[in-house]
Parts: C-alpha cells; structure tokens; sequence
C-alpha cells in the first residue's frame, strides 16, 4: 500500500518585507567591517522576497512597521507574539487549505507542524471548528522540530494511510517566522534573521494514486553537531543560532554517505531534488556534497528567491512547484533541522 500526496496549497501574507529588513538589520550593525559583511551578504543570499502579515513602515521616520508589533527599544514580549500567532496562523492557514479544494467531511486525519508559535487549544482544535472536520477526526501536532519538520509530518501521514487506505490526511507545516524578529547589533544574528519568511502549506494525503507518491523514509542525527542549529525560547520571541559550519558538514556528510541517506544509489538515480532551501549556502552544500549538475535545484533556488526559508513549509512549497510542473520521474526529499538532523524521503513524480 503507498501513499500519495494528492494536492498541494500553498500560502503566504500579504506583505513582502525583505527588502525594509535588510535596510533596518543593516543600520543596526556598527559603521565598517560588520555592515559591509552584511550588506554583502544580503546581496548574495539568492533571497528577493520574503513575507509577513506585517507591512514595512517608514523606517526614516523610525517605525519599523505600520502596526507598531515592532518598536525600536521596546520590541514585543514572547507572550505577546505568542498572542499574534494565534490568530494569524489560522488566517494563513484556512488561505492554503482553501487552495486544496476539499471536503472536510471525508477528512480522518489532521497533522499540523510549526516551531513558530504555540496556544492550546491549538490550531488543530481551530482547523477543526473552523472547517467543520469531523469530531473524531485524529489529530497530532508536530511541535518545535524546526525546518526539517514536514518530513516527520509527511511520514506520519504515509504511516497513517498504509494502516488505513480509507484515510485522507491534511497536512499543515505553517510558520510565522516575522514574529521571531529581534534588535541585534552581531551580525551572525542578523544574517540569520535575514533568511526566514512567513508561509504556509496544506496537502492532502492518501491512498488515490495521483500526485506524489511517498517511498522510504530516512532519518539521520550528524554526530557532534547538536550546537550547529539551534532554536530556544527567549523572553522576547525565539532565538535562532545557525553556524556558518553547517554548509561544511552537510557536504562532507552527504560526500561520505556512511549512513546510507542515498540507499546506496547514485545522485543520477533522481531526476528530482526536493530540497529545503536552508540559504543558497545550504543548497550549494547539497550541490557540491552530491556533485549534482547546476540545475538540480532549481525548484529549491526559486522557492529560496522566492520566499525565503519558510523553516518547515519550505519543502512543501518545492515539492509544489514541482507538482505544477508536471513532469514525471523518480525523486529525493531533503531537510535539515536542529540537532543537527537530516530528514529525506525518496518520492516519484506520477504523470498527470
């Protein structure tokens, strides 16, 4: 029995604040050495959009959004952007569930993922209510597991319509990543808040064969790596630290393969790479650790220029870009998140 990822919708806020952030992260850094790195940096991310629900404000003027959720000296408490994910999350979320088209009456199971926000009742309870899902629908949250999240979600769903091909799951990966934003004067920090945007997918699951279908999961924990990426909960939202070592054991992992993560087969054994887009240097690590022809992730590099790391949304939007594509053949999922682990899934493209 496979398991099939039918449709896919995805969704973003309305704003695109990449550009204001750049501007304000760099006139927080110190004149010199740290504002030119940045501002290099930027230039090189591959990023070019990257959206919230909030809209830049006049930052000449010192506002650094129309709402003021931001104010210089005095940024939100964590309670406080909890208070906003709360009611954001589902707005964003009903946005890509609308995308599927579906009958919530046939809906068995629910499974969202998120490490941006938290409330309980949570928004599995607010999907339910809000979509008229079925009381007894099975419902499983996948907290805090940062951008390589979809995939443990992912293989929850394929476990739950290998148990039960009658089952449909909906699958929901929304992060709110703007809410996490902070005042930094270290430009490793900056750099790091640079990266994330706001986004939210919605797939469907089951056992019609159409779409994608789910082949073996694979997870590995890099050994001596838990400090590489990390995501804490701070007073003031939460607090990513991202390495600049990543990219490096990425590619000497995947160059080694010691744990089988290609099940013994050659990178020209997948015509599809699904790959998050962690940062263009996260991808040129995949590239060069797998030898892969410049073109391999073109699906990841446009998400990434696109909309930035969406943290555990990010894959999905790759793999629904693909879907739109609609070119058949055999592929390979990967993430990574903290920890440091590397999730991956091979996967095969049907002809519409």
């Amino acid at each position: 029995m496979n398991a099939f990822i039918n449709r896919i919708g995805t969704a973003t806020p309305p704003h695109d604040v990449h550009a204001a952030f750049v501007a304000f992260a760099s006139a927080g850094l110190a004149e010199g050495k740290q504002r030119s790195v940045f501002d290099r940096m930027a230039e090189r991310s591959g990023i070019t959009h990257r959206y919230s629900h909030m809209a830049p404000g006049n930052l000449a003027a010192g506002e650094i959004d129309t709402g003021g959720f931001y104010r210089p000296g005095a940024f939100p408490s964590t309670a406080t952007r909890m208070a906003a994910y709360e009611t954001q999350a589902l707005t964003l979320a009903l946005t890509a569930i609308d995308r599927l088209h579906l009958n919530p009456s046939e809906i068995s199971h629910l499974i969202v993922a998120s490490c941006t926000g938290f409330s309980a009742p949570g928004l599995d309870l607010q999907l339910t209510a809000s979509l008229g899902l079925r009381p007894d629908v099975a419902r499983t949250i996948i907290g805090f597991m940062g951008c390589s999240a979809a995939v443990p979600a992912l293989r929850a769903a394929d476990q739950a319509v290998r148990a039960d091909p009658t089952a449909r799951v909906l699958v929901i990966n929304i992060e709110l990543c703007s809410l996490h934003m902070r005042e930094t004067e270290d430009v490793e920090s900056a750099l790091a808040s640079m990266l994330f945007g706001d986004g939210c997918s919605a797939a469907l699951v089951s056992a019609d064969p159409c779409g994608i279908a789910l082949g073996d999961f694979r997870s590995l924990i890099l050994p001596d790596s838990a400090d590489l990426i990390t995501w804490a909960i701070g007073d003031h939202g939460f607090i990513m630290h991202l390495s600049g070592q990543v990219p490096g054991r990425i590619a000497s992992a995947l160059r080694a393969d010691a744990h089988g993560l290609m099940r013994g087969q050659p990178p020209t054994s997948y015509q599809f790479w699904a790959v998050h887009g962690g940062g263009r240097t996260v991808l040129d690590a995949v590239e060069i650790g797998l030898d892969l022809p410049p073109t391999a992730l073109r699906f990841s590099r446009g998400v990434l220029r696109d909309h930035g790391n969406m943290s555990s949304a990010t894959i999905m939007f790759v793999l629904a870009r693909m879907l739109a594509d609609a070119t058949p053949g055999p592929g390979m999922a990967m993430a990574f998140g903290p920890g440091m682990v590397a999730e991956t899934f091979r996967f095969n493209l049907l002809a519409p």
